[in-house]
């Protein structure tokens, strides 16, 4: 019989999950079991291995004379709370395994509530600075803050790096991680000057996630960067160079004084965070990230076409503000490939309509502009203001293939309904075009 890969990992799963159990029996059947495993290849145990938990890789070495060091020499190192009780079991455990470790290191992996930032923490660091890491992820306790020693920037293997409440001092002479292609900053805080050098300094960089900022001016420049997840505050926030980028995913707050700066800029937020970013093909853009970028926009500028651009999902989009439905709108007519639009409407305030927000559509210049691909629109928390419905009417109007327009309303009321009959009135340039309207009870 001929097994396929599939049918193979999840016999080695089965196979790991079963030794893991009869570890706590082995005293009673120690020769039946070194019977069934003596003879396995060395890739089949080293597949095991990196299944189970790493207290229970040690605890193989009862198994049989063939298995008493393998633990010694994996690769992948994973430490977690699981089997420990407290910071010194942990601490402990840890120490010696890295003393009794013989062999290069690809992984090592500390994530336990227990942990903190000691001296130990240090240590591990200097030891796996000549040990080939490839990758390192360290994420101590709760609120927990740890220095990385400077040993850090002496990784010559990095592929991946993920951190979570930590704090980079990069020296003045750190030339990069030449491999490093992924990185996952939690709270990790350095220098201002340095979030961009530490960028720019890693060449084959694919994967870039930075949450929880507070306050930051990031310009990235990253020509090999595909994949970028951003959550916090960020004063400026420019994507200069990342000519390979397919996919963004932003999440902006604001507090005042970061309100005070864009209210004095006098610059194209729009233009600064997507001018670099041709290759694009999803965005994703929630709380104030459409308010972020609407700061310079005008009726007179044109964005660059998006010529790979199939999927936009903004949140909090307030219509009462007519630079955040120009965002909107250039987004989606400079999209040519463009296949889904997602926008949740901002139910912050609800203002009464001002005169010139009924001209909005009469003064636009999208008039002309066609969706040729756009096929799938969801709109939720919509309350029917003027502006909202004049948004609704072009994409039905402007979207030959449009097959189906979700719409959810804020709640259901006789505002709702005069809604439904408007929406009735709608021209709909594609034949096969439905729209959903969708109420969910409170």
């Amino acid at each position: 019989m001929v097994l396929s890969l599939d049918h193979i990992l999840m016999l080695m799963e089965i196979f790991a999950n079963r030794i893991s159990f009869n570890l706590t029996m082995i005293e009673a059947e120690k020769d039946s079991a070194r019977d069934l495993i003596s003879d396995l290849p060395d890739s089949i145990i080293e597949t095991i291995l990196t299944k189970l938990p790493i207290k229970d890789v040690v605890r193989t070495s009862i198994l049989s004379t063939r298995w008493r060091y393998r633990w010694a020499s994996i690769t992948n190192l994973v430490f977690d709370d699981r089997g420990v009780a407290e910071y010194d079991e942990i601490v402990h455990f840890i120490q010696k395994f890295l003393l009794l470790h013989d062999g290069p290191i690809h992984k090592f992996s500390v994530q336990s509530s227990y942990m903190r930032g000691s001296a130990e923490v240090d240590q591990w660091f200097l030891f796996l600075s000549r040990r080939e890491v490839k990758e390192l992820i360290i994420e101590l306790g709760e609120d927990e803050w740890f220095r990385a020693h400077s040993s850090l920037f002496s990784f010559k293997h990095l592929t991946r790096l993920e951190l979570v409440h930590c704090e980079l001092c990069p020296p003045p002479d750190f030339k990069g991680f030449m491999w490093l292609k992924h990185i996952d900053f939690q709270q990790v805080v350095f220098p201002q000057d340095d979030y961009d050098r530490l960028i720019a300094v890693c060449p084959l960089l694919e994967t870039l996630t930075l949450s929880s900022y507070d306050s930051i001016e990031l310009t990235i420049h990253a020509p090999n960067l595909k994949y970028l997840t951003v959550d916090g505050e960020f004063m400026e926030l420019c994507l200069a160079h990342t000519p390979l980028l397919v996919s963004a995913n932003i999440n902006l707050y604001m507090s005042d004084h970061i309100v005070e700066h864009l209210e004095q800029s006098s610059s194209c937020n729009l233009d600064k965070f997507l001018g670099g970013a041709a290759k694009l093909e999803r965005l994703v853009g929630k709380v104030y990230f459409v308010k972020f970028v609407s700061v310079g926009i005008g009726h007179g500028r044109r964005l660059m076409t998006y010529h790979h651009l199939k999927y936009i999902e903004l949140y909090e989009v307030s219509f009462e503000d007519l630079k955040e439905v120009l965002v909107v709108l250039q987004l989606i007519v400079n999209s040519p490939l463009l296949k889904t639009l997602q926008v949740s409407v901002s139910t912050a305030s609800r203002t009464k309509v001002e005169p010139e927000d009924l001209q909005f559509w009469d003064k636009n210049a999208f008039d002309g502009a066609t969706l040729h691909e756009l096929k799938t629109v969801k709109l939720s928390d919509v309350s029917g203001m003027p502006v909202e419905m004049g948004f609704i009417k072009f994409l039905l109007e402007h979207s030959p293939c449009l097959e189906e327009m979700t719409i959810r309303p804020t709640n259901m009321t006789d505002a709702s309904v005069s809604m439904l009959v408007e929406l009735a009135s709608f021209r709909r340039a594609s034949p096969q075009a439905s729209v959903v309207f969708i109420h969910d009870p409170m």
